[in-house]
């Protein structure tokens, strides 16, 4: 009788198998943690935000992949990849001074050499418009960190609109501020509207030139069509306050001189008048009816037979 088989080899075969597939599972789960926890993440979009998507990391060339328009779900970015956000629709350049103002009011000197403040805000959409967008990013967005970073208040992105807004606007102030005079420009509303339209036609130039193709367009620029002109709102130049309380002393000295010049003229009449008198009833008469006139004399009828009875005026 022969003796039965021995099922050894056949258990450590098993064995093996089951051990290697445990090894396999976990370096399957390893590499798969390992790619989670490289940077796979995934973005979605407000309805007044936009993002570029780049694909490419450490070990492979960044290239832009596309725009993730305004309200987008989630969209998933693979390791290494990463976006960069821009606000969609209408914002501000504001140089009022207000504290949460991107900058003071801009200094101008008018034609006579007066300093004069002027505050104000430009108003505009930014370009979303997919390849001019891009554009802007790699050429002024990734130089001044002008992306958003979750806040409004991006000091990257009032930086930049301090270069490609305040300085345009500066020198077209400027330029247009030397055909006028300060008072001009403080005083007179047909100078100051003609001030302004001068302002905007060169600010408007001046931006395009200075940002190098249409990047900032009017107010509800919607992606296509003409981008249109950034709108301007400026207040009245304001000179120094020691030259405007000195302007109000001039106009209340010209209104007394108006009033001294209104009685002279009242005293010369009269005058003219006494002399005029003085010829048709001579010294003494002319004295006479002024005092009549003046009610300091009583005239008194004198009846026919000639007798008069004189009552003393009572003191």
């Amino acid at each position: 009788m022969g003796m039965p088989k021995s099922n050894d080899g056949q258990g450590r075969g098993t064995g093996r198998r089951l051990l290697l597939r445990g090894v396999l599972l976990t370096v399957i789960a390893i590499v798969v943690l390992g790619f989670v926890a490289s940077g796979c993440s995934k973005v979605s979009t407000a309805p007044d935000e936009v993002r570029l998507h780049y694909a490419g990391g450490a070990f492979e060339a960044i290239k832009f992949e596309k725009c993730i328009n305004p309200s987008s779900g989630a969209t998933y970015l693979g390791p290494g990849d990463s976006s960069y956000s821009y606000p969609f629709g209408q914002r501000t350049f504001d140089f009022s001074g207000s504290d949460d103002a991107e900058s003071g009011p801009i200094s101008i000197v008018s034609k006579d050499n007066v300093q004069l403040k002027v505050a104000g805000s430009a108003t505009f959409t930014l370009n979303t418009s997919c390849e001019t967008l891009r554009r802007f990013h790699e050429r002024i967005g990734l130089k001044y960190v002008a992306y958003f970073d979750g806040s409004e208040s991006s000091s990257g992105w009032r930086r930049m609109l301090n270069f490609y807004f305040k300085q345009p606007l500066d020198r077209a102030m400027d330029a247009a501020s030397q055909e006028f005079e300060w008072k001009k420009l403080f005083n007179d509303p047909n100078a100051k509207q003609q001030w302004e339209q001068r302002v905007g036609v060169l600010a408007r130039q001046f931006i395009k030139e200075t940002a190098g193709a249409d990047y900032f367009c009017q107010p509800n620029y919607g992606g296509s069509g003409e981008c249109g002109d950034v709108v301007l709102t400026i207040q009245k130049p304001e000179p120094p306050q020691s030259l405007i309380d000195a302007l109000a002393a001039e106009q209340a000295a010209k209104q007394q001189n108006l009033a001294q010049a209104q009685i002279n003229t009242k005293v010369k009449t009269e005058l003219e008048s006494i002399r005029d008198l003085v010829k048709v009833l001579g010294p003494q008469g002319a004295i006479l009816w002024k005092a009549v006139q003046d009610g300091r004399i009583d005239v008194v009828p004198v009846p026919a037979d000639g007798s008069v009875n004189i009552t003393p005026r009572a003191r």
